[in-house]
């Protein structure tokens, strides 16, 4: 006889063991620098609150696990749910969890305010398997053996709609900006459209791929399907309706999937141990595939951007950080030479380190949200640089999100040394010496032109001293004429023009 206690878990939600492995419960190793969260046996369904309550149901232990999300630990290890096989939940506006009960034919109705039952779980057949809210706040269920869906009204706890007939075994739905419900059918290979103002079926069926099982809608508004069987997504476009990518490859047999609000959709595959992530702005896979529990079948993004993990099979959930976004930073721009103090905002920022125009900022702090960095700019070249910030999870940049700006220069003259009679210079060389502002350090090798009224008088180049110096043996008639005479730097890509007047001094 079989020890595995969850096969008939297994055999209700339709999920095969493994080919070469027998379900043991132990808890397999996350990402290298995730943690792995114990919860009840066989996971399956995770809801977060808006405050980052994570409700889990454990399909194999008919009961509730609740884990706070800020510190990864479980604060509520069981709440019973008063059915049997509890799938796969939603969270209403109201507050209340809805709990579709795979076995014992019902959903259950949790506060998740008290955590405790609102009333006996509500009658419904045909193999409740999901729910979902709708934009009215209630809620859809899907029926896997009916081939249908129905409708919870939130406000009486009672089924009110439906059932609405759909394909073949729908499991997951997912709702679009256009309030149009995506129904994944997964004996049918399709996905059915309802909408939602009137209960009535839209379009019948989008063919996807081979035992569709979960959707997730990006913030572009396509939905993205995860199909068991041929471990592939499917992409629709919820505004024609129409297959927009039939298949991007991702681990086997991807159950979950989810979309962050950076755009990244990550699927849980069930036969790989392990998560995809996917870039919806260009349909591609982005990096390597992250390891997590045994058996993943279902994954949710959390309010503060974490990505959660329900392990099937390790009766766990595991948790990673999700890739960085970035808001702004502040200041925008400061002097070639670095040194600026800015502040990075954005999210799933922990365990960063910064690049502004490629060079590595300094004093890197993250304050403990994971919202906020802190750091010091390297030296740049004048002009606008991109912000990069890297972490575990991966990269976000602020493309010539800081200005770098040309150091501001001082330029000085020195008056010219004459005798007026007879008329005859005393010394025979105009000098002018440039200095960084910034640095407070002399310029060198940096050209100078003098002039006095509309006449050029000549060129020097600036000396290690930052001084130029020229002749005026031969000019100084015209210096004499015009009162002086007039220094100027032009400015270079990294230091600004400045400009100095000297007149004549006579001894």
């Amino acid at each position: 006889m079989s020890t595995d206690v969850q096969t008939p878990v297994r055999e209700l939600l339709q999920i095969p063991t493994p080919v070469g492995h027998a379900a043991t419960g132990k808890v397999a190793a996350a990402g290298p620098e995730d943690p792995t969260i114990p919860v009840g046996t066989s996971p399956v369904g995770l809801a977060f609150t808006p405050s980052g309550g994570l409700y889990v149901t454990n399909s194999g232990s008919n009961n509730v696990t609740v884990i706070n999300t800020a510190t990864d630990t479980v604060t509520i290890p069981s709440i019973p749910e008063g059915g049997t096989t509890p799938s796969w939940l939603t969270i209403a506006p109201n507050g209340n969890a809805y709990i579709p009960n795979n076995g014992s034919a019902n959903v259950s109705v949790l506060n998740t305010t008290s955590n405790t039952l609102v009333g006996a779980p509500i009658p419904l057949g045909g193999g409740p398997a999901a729910a979902v809210v709708i934009p009215s706040g209630n809620v859809y269920v899907s029926q896997f053996f009916a081939n249908s869906v129905s409708l919870i009204n939130t406000s009486t706890n009672t089924v009110t709609g439906g059932p609405i007939a759909v394909g073949s075994n729908p499991v997951g739905m997912a709702v679009a900006p256009n309030g149009n419900a995506y129904v994944a059918n997964r004996g049918s290979n399709n996905v059915t459209v309802i909408d939602t103002t009137t209960n009535t079926v839209l379009v019948p069926s989008i063919p996807v791929g081979t035992q569709p099982n979960f959707i997730a809608i990006a913030p572009n508004g396509n939905a993205y399907v995860a199909n068991i069987a041929s471990s592939n997504v499917t992409v629709i476009d919820t505004t024609t309706n129409t297959v927009l990518v039939p298949s991007i490859p991702v681990g086997s047999s991807p159950w979950g999937i989810a979309v962050a609000p950076n755009g990244l959709a990550y699927t849980a595959n069930l036969g790989a141990n392990n998560v995809t992530v996917i870039d919806t702005t260009t349909n591609t896979v982005v990096g390597a595939a992250i390891p997590v529990g045994t058996e993943p079948i279902d994954v949710a993004v959390a309010p503060n951007g974490k990505i959660y993990v329900a392990n099937f099979g390790a009766n766990s959930v595991s948790s990673f950080q999700g890739a960085p976004t970035l808001t702004g930073i502040s200041p925008n721009q400061g002097p070639t030479t670095g040194g600026t103090a800015v502040t990075i905002t954005g999210t799933n920022l922990t365990g960063a380190s910064v690049t502004i125009g490629g060079n590595p900022a300094t004093n890197v702090v993250v304050n403990a949200a994971g919202t906020q960095i802190t750091a010091t700019t390297p030296p740049g070249a004048a002009g606008p640089a991109t912000v990069t910030v890297a972490t575990p999870s991966g990269t976000a940049s602020l493309v010539n999100g800081f200005t770098y700006l040309p150091d501001a220069t001082s330029l000085t003259a020195t008056p010219a040394l004459s005798k007026l009679f007879p008329p005859e210079v005393f010394y025979p060389f105009l000098y002018a010496t440039l200095v960084d502002l910034v640095t407070g350090q002399p310029v060198p090798g940096q050209t100078i032109t003098f002039s006095t009224g509309s006449r050029i008088l000549g060129t020097a180049v600036t000396n290690a001293r930052g001084t130029a110096q020229l002749s005026e043996a031969f000019t100084f008639p015209l210096i004499l004429a015009n009162g002086g005479y007039t220094a100027t730097f032009a400015g270079t890509p990294d230091l600004l023009p400045s400009t100095a007047t000297a007149g004549i001094i006579i001894p």
